[in-house]
C-alpha cells in the first residue's frame, strides 16, 4: 500500500504558490523587454549570450540546448531564425566526433552588446534591486539546488559555464590591473 500523500504544509504551499507566480510573471516581463528593445526573445538572447562567452564564440548545438534550457529541436528552429538574420552560423566540427556547432557572428555580437544593457537593467529592476545581497546568495543556492534535482545534466553544464565566466572575468580584471601598473 502506497504511503499517504505528503501534502504541503502552510509555509510550503505559500512558497510553492509564490514560486509559480514568479515563474509565470518574471520570464514574460524579461521577454517583453528584450522583444521591445532588440527583437530577440529571451531564449534567443540566452543563446547569443552563451555563445559570446564560449571559446571562438562557438558551442556544440546539443550543449547549447542544454545550457539555455531547450530541446535540440527548439534550438535548431531558433538557430534558423537567427541564421536568417546573420546573427549566427552553423558549422560542422570534426574531431573525436562529428557535430554541428553554432557560431556567433560579428553582427550577432553587436546585437547582443546593444541588447545587454537594457536586459541587465530589467533583470536588476525585477530581481536584484528588490533583494539584499544575502537574498541574492540564497537565490543562487536555491536555484542551483532546484536545477540539480530537476535536471542534473543542466546543473553540471551551468556549473561549468559559471566557472568559465568567473575565470574569464578574473583574466579581464588581471589584464586591467596590469594595464594600470
Amino acid at each position: 500500500m502506497p504511503s499517504p500523500t505528503p501534502w504541503l504544509d502552510q509555509d510550503e504551499r505559500s512558497a510553492w504558490i509564490s514560486l509559480m507566480a514568479m515563474l509565470a510573471s518574471v520570464p514574460p516581463a524579461i521577454d517583453a523587454q528584450l522583444k521591445g528593445d532588440s527583437g530577440l526573445n529571451f531564449f534567443e538572447y540566452s543563446m547569443l549570450s552563451q555563445l559570446s562567452g564560449a571559446p571562438d564564440r562557438a558551442l556544440q548545438m546539443s550543449g547549447l540546448a542544454q545550457l539555455v534550457g531547450g530541446t535540440l529541436s527548439r534550438l535548431s528552429h531558433a538557430a534558423s531564425r537567427l541564421e536568417a538574420q546573420g546573427l549566427v552560423r552553423r558549422r560542422v566540427a570534426t574531431g573525436e566526433s562529428r557535430c554541428t556547432e553554432l557560431v556567433l557572428t560579428d553582427e550577432g555580437m553587436t546585437l547582443l552588446e546593444n541588447a545587454a544593457p537594457g536586459h541587465v537593467r530589467e533583470a536588476r529592476r525585477l530581481v536584484f534591486d528588490v533583494l539584499t545581497r544575502e537574498q541574492v546568495v540564497h537565490l543562487r543556492e536555491i536555484a542551483q539546488a532546484l536545477v540539480r534535482v530537476a535536471a542534473p545534466d543542466v546543473a553540471e553544464a551551468l556549473q561549468r559555464a559559471i566557472e568559465a565566466a568567473d575565470a574569464a572575468e578574473k583574466r579581464q580584471t588581471d589584464a586591467d590591473d596590469r594595464r594600470l601598473d
